[in-house]
């Protein structure tokens, strides 16, 4: 059995190494007047989606959820960094954060679909990461080189979690100034309760939740972190940033993820 193991791992490592080879040239081969900002969008709608249409296999994309039509459904791609980075991008054009089709009341959670699909992180891990080691992210419109809506699914960093535990006290439900600072930015937090997010749709939260926020969501970041609090309910911390050109904040959020995923190393004793 040991033998059968190793090489349905070598050949799914290998199948990985294929597609991320795949989607590096597609982006390499984006047409030049695009800037290769449309390189997710190409790949998506003339690959993954013809290739579930006609033939149920969704290559180079991991996996593409028609249920409910191109126009609310979404593919799940491999990113090319690390080893543990997956893509979520609706198959719909959306440019990203700031258009306003993500305020519609009938537009689906995609925060939601990509905290479901974080099997993916595991399943690279060989191993089922808590909730509290994993994040998902978009980034500003200023600070993205997509303009097609894509949200990060990966690892959090160490200090992240362990700065969230620190101030569970202080996240509760409505937004307010984190007391920490990752990579010398001050994000907004709040908790929302939940084993999923279900109605809970971050990009709405963040448009309500602050003055002007639904006209300029292009200058905000979102991060959404798995949460476990100390009397064992299961949640989310929802984290949101805006960009501060004098303080040098791009309102990059996906600088709280780990593409190494440092998170699911053991410590070695004496460390």
């Amino acid at each position: 059995m040991a033998g059968v193991s190793t090489v349905t791992t070598f050949r799914a490592s290998a199948a990985v190494m294929a597609v991320c080879a795949v989607v590096a040239w597609l982006l390499a081969a984006a047409p030049q007047g695009t800037g290769q900002r449309d390189a997710l969008w190409l790949i998506v709608h003339d690959s993954c989606v013809p290739n579930q249409l006609q033939s149920h296999d969704p290559e180079p994309c991991t996996k593409v959820d028609l249920d409910e039509g191109p126009e609310k459904g979404f593919a799940i791609l491999k990113d090319i960094r690390g080893a543990t980075q997956f893509l979520l991008i609706p198959t719909a054009r959306i440019s990203g954060i700031e258009s306003r089709i993500l305020q519609a009341p009938d537009v689906p959670n995609y925060f939601a679909d990509a905290w479901e699909v974080r099997t993916y992180v595991n399943e690279a891990l060989h191993r089922a990461l808590p909730r509290d080691d994993i994040g998902l992210a978009i980034n500003s419109a200023a600070s993205r080189s997509q303009d097609q809506l894509h949200i990060h699914i990966d690892c959090i960093q160490p200090g992240v979690r362990e700065a969230l535990r620190e101030q569970e006290a202080s996240i509760g439900n409505r937004w307010a100034l984190l007391d920490a600072s990752f990579s010398g930015h001050r994000y907004e937090a709040m908790w929302v309760a939940g084993e999923h997010l279900g109605s809970n749709n971050p990009f709405r939260l963040l448009a309500e939740g602050f003055p002007g926020a639904a006209q300029d969501m292009g200058d905000w970041t979102l991060v959404v972190v798995g949460s476990s609090r100390a009397n064992g309910a299961a949640g989310f911390v929802i984290l949101a940033d805006q960009i501060n050109r004098e303080g040098h904040d791009s309102a990059h959020g996906e600088e709280l993820l780990d593409h190494t995923c440092h998170i699911a190393t053991p410590a070695q004793p004496g460390i």
